[in-house]
């Protein structure tokens, strides 16, 4: 861990010249008195870093100092841009490491490439906290110290203890065997199987987590994309409401917010879009529809027409005397 964080600290000097010892912590999650620990460790090895004095003083490399990575192109280093600047939250807990990553990469590269590919890649912008409509995405929290121990046990093959909340339960120890990890939309998962059956847990229901020394009862591997698709249609099949809807295009992502899921999507000729939707039932269909006003109509199952139109009469009703 510390030969990781004296090479971030290099980079970070690299990259940003001058920077004082407090600012160098921040980056570095780590104490002042650490960075000035490491100032003297990166001295003794060589490594041409000095202090400046004064108010507006801190660390620095001597100019030159850096080292070259010629394998990657202009196109490969704007992907690995790219793909290091979206949300960390998405990263199962390596937010920080991706950070690091990125520092090492841009350091690393020839200098035209290092150039254009950051200037490229600021031309970017990958999974905003905000869309168009100013709403910010609804996004699992997980701690890290749950995410690093699902994480561990994930990568090691080894069992794991989790404390969890499933809907509408008292929360309860599970021992499983974690198979692997998928993020969808901001919320992650834990795919893993429990005394033989296959169990998908939602990470933000975990409550604690425990990396078990004894080895996990899974296949050396996985196809985690055909296991995930397995997964859903298992889930979809399950008791849940099926519903045919027709929505605005622009609502199409408030419905998207409140369904299950949406399995298929066609426009009709008065440029309404048909959707089929999952909702846990009805009930949570009719709160869903009902947020959408004259937006959206249900089309099937007659239970929920039936439903909304009675309560759409009890409102009507209720105001249909005022003045």
């Amino acid at each position: 861990m510390r030969a990781d964080r004296l090479v971030s600290l290099v980079l970070l000097l690299r990259q940003r010249g001058r920077m004082t010892a407090d600012t160098l912590a921040r980056e570095l999650e780590v104490s002042t008195r650490t960075v000035l620990r490491d100032i003297e460790a990166l001295s003794a090895a060589g490594v041409p870093v000095y202090a400046e004095r004064g108010r507006h003083g801190g660390f620095a490399l001597l100019p030159g100092f850096r080292t070259e990575l010629t394998g990657l192109n202009h196109d490969e280093a704007l992907a690995l841009l790219t793909a290091g600047s979206g949300r960390a939250q998405q990263l199962f807990g390596l937010g920080s490491a991706l950070a690091s990553a990125m520092r090492k990469v841009v350091d690393a590269l020839p200098e035209d490439h290092r150039v254009t590919a950051s200037d490229a890649a600021q031309r970017f912008l990958v999974e905003p906290e905000t869309d168009l409509l100013s709403r910010r995405p609804v996004t699992d929290e997980v701690p890290d110290t749950t995410m690093i121990e699902v994480r561990r046990a994930v990568l090691a093959g080894r069992k794991l203890r989790i404390h969890y909340a499933a809907t509408d339960q008292t929360p309860q120890w599970r021992t499983v065997d974690p198979i692997g990890l998928v993020t969808v939309r901001d919320r992650r998962y834990l795919l893993a199987t429990r005394s033989g059956a296959d169990r998908t847990y939602r990470l933000s229901r975990v409550l604690a987590a425990e990396e078990l020394p004894e080895p996990a009862q899974r296949p050396d591997r996985v196809d985690l994309d055909r296991a995930w698709r397995e997964r859903c249609a298992q889930f979809l099949s399950s008791d849940h409401l099926a519903v045919q809807v027709r929505v605005k295009p622009e609502r199409r992502e408030d419905l998207l917010s409140k369904a299950v899921a949406v399995r298929a999507t066609e426009p009709d000729p008065d440029g309404w879009l048909r959707l089929e939707v999952t909702f846990q039932d009805l009930r949570h269909a009719e709160w869903a529809l009902w947020q959408l006003g004259t937006d959206a109509e249900a089309l099937t199952p007659k239970s929920l027409r039936t439903s909304l139109r009675n309560r759409a009469a009890a409102l009507a009703a209720r105001y249909g005397n005022s003045a």
